[in-house]
């Protein structure tokens, strides 16, 4: 392959994955589970332990806390398979999610939204 070509490859395939950074698990802070960013983090009642529910839509608006496809279960952290074969993080086997709506670290305004959905906590 010519030089240019491989190098014209390898920048895609850099960008690509720089694009698709994946989140790492949660951690705890002031009593609630966030993102690595501080945003808070989500669990929805009609997901079942170890399995989700939230597709299209619902995940536009509730984006799932994506696991990279070498995550490795830790303690009460697991991981949940989408029905795309992709990986998303979950608390004591509840599937994690943002709010579209949360702006900056610390606002918790998905907390009770249409009365299922709740900020996640240890």
């Amino acid at each position: 392959m010519a030089p240019k070509r491989v190098a014209a490859l390898a920048f895609v395939a850099l960008g690509m994955m720089a694009g698709s950074a994946l989140a790492d698990k949660g951690m705890v802070k002031d009593g609630m589970l966030v993102n690595e960013k501080g945003m808070t983090l989500y669990t929805f009642d009609k997901d079942a332990p170890g399995t989700t529910n939230c597709y299209d839509k619902c995940a536009t608006n509730w984006p799932p806390l994506m696991a990279d496809a070498s995550a490795k279960a830790e303690g009460e952290w697991s991981l949940v398979e989408r029905k795309d074969g992709s990986k998303q993080w979950a608390y004591k086997k509840m599937p994690l999610y943002l709010w579209v709506k949360d702006t900056k670290p610390g606002d918790t305004t998905g907390d009770m939204v249409n009365d299922v959905w709740h900020i996640a906590k240890p």
